[in-house]
């Protein structure tokens, strides 16, 4: 990895400021939504006007939102049918709007993305930006409850659907192994010189620190890809020179908590970002380290037929 740096300010307004209006009804349900600043910087960064942007597990379509609003084009894959009817509404609601561009969002398992996007646009891809789930670690939505007459306040929207083979549900081992084939996919429809851009942060288990951002630069390298740079992208706020906290009111409860009882945990400030970059000519240490992995079995409720193409009208 190169020592280059940087600090992307990607909070100067809240989540929902930059959602407002943008978004459709029954988006912010999602567990765990990209700040729509951190893709469009990544977008505005590493690619040009009419270039393809793929996210292979976009959520609600923030990334593909984005992008189309930048005048790329825009490719998802969400493994939830749920999420993808939200994120094809999005993408549709977005073309209308800036009147020009192209998105498409598939329901399948990014594990077997090269199986159904269209081969013509294997190697056309200029970017990759994406995330992994992060599971339970989630903090959802908080609702008061005295409006229904009790006590205390009620968490909701922090769990992803109950189907076991999503990689929310899984070991942190097997999330970076799943992880580590959806990446090696990602490189097959990479152009030569394409970038992909993974956000990722550590968080507590049991007290215990997981260290995802390091887990996913491995795998980003056993997947064949080569590390260009490790960023900050802020989830704080700057005013006056001074970071500005905009913490869930979980993860206000959680440090809070842990620090009663001793524990010095803070606030999350950022995400990390990892930049890796598909080499122009392949050699051995660009290979992937791994290429006889079977492929994970399909979820039954997803359809895999290409859908929701948007076009200029």
């Amino acid at each position: 990895m190169s020592d280059r740096e940087s600090v992307w300010n990607t909070a100067p307004t809240s989540a929902p400021a930059q959602r407002a209006d943008r978004y459709v009804s029954g988006s912010n349900a999602h567990p765990a939504k990209m700040l729509p600043a951190i893709a469009a910087h990544a977008i505005r960064t590493y690619t040009k006007p009419g270039e393809l942007v793929l996210d292979p597990m976009c959520g609600i379509g923030t990334t593909l939102v984005e992008a189309i609003r930048l005048h790329r084009h825009a490719l998802g894959v969400e493994y939830e049918s749920r999420w993808t009817r939200i994120a094809r509404a999005n993408v549709a609601q977005t073309i209308r709007h800036v009147e020009q561009g192209s998105g498409r969002v598939v329901c399948g398992d990014a594990r077997q993305l090269t199986q159904f996007i269209n081969a013509d646009l294997h190697g056309k891809v200029a970017l990759v930006v994406t995330s992994p789930p992060y599971g339970r670690s989630a903090h959802g939505r908080v609702h008061c409850t005295s409006e229904t007459g009790e006590r205390g306040v009620v968490k909701t929207d922090y769990r992803y659907g109950r189907d076991p083979h999503n990689l929310a549900h899984v070991s942190t081992d097997q999330l970076l192994d799943g992880f580590s084939k959806i990446l090696t996919q990602c490189r097959a429809v990479l152009r030569p010189g394409g970038t992909v851009v993974v956000t990722t942060r550590p968080w507590r288990t049991h007290g215990e620190l997981i260290d995802l951002p390091s887990g996913v630069l491995a795998t980003g390298q056993a997947a064949g890809l080569v590390p260009a740079e490790r960023c900050v992208a802020l989830l704080a706020g700057i005013r006056d020179g001074r970071l500005i906290d905009r913490p869930s009111f979980f993860q206000l409860k959680n440090v809070r908590d842990a620090r009663r009882q001793g524990i010095p945990l803070h606030l999350v400030q950022h995400e990390d970002v990892l930049v890796f970059t598909r080499p122009e000519k392949p050699s051995a240490a660009s290979r992937p380290l791994c290429t006889n992995r079977q492929p994970s079995l399909r979820p039954e409720r997803c359809n895999y037929r290409e859908t929701g193409h948007g076009t200029r009208q």
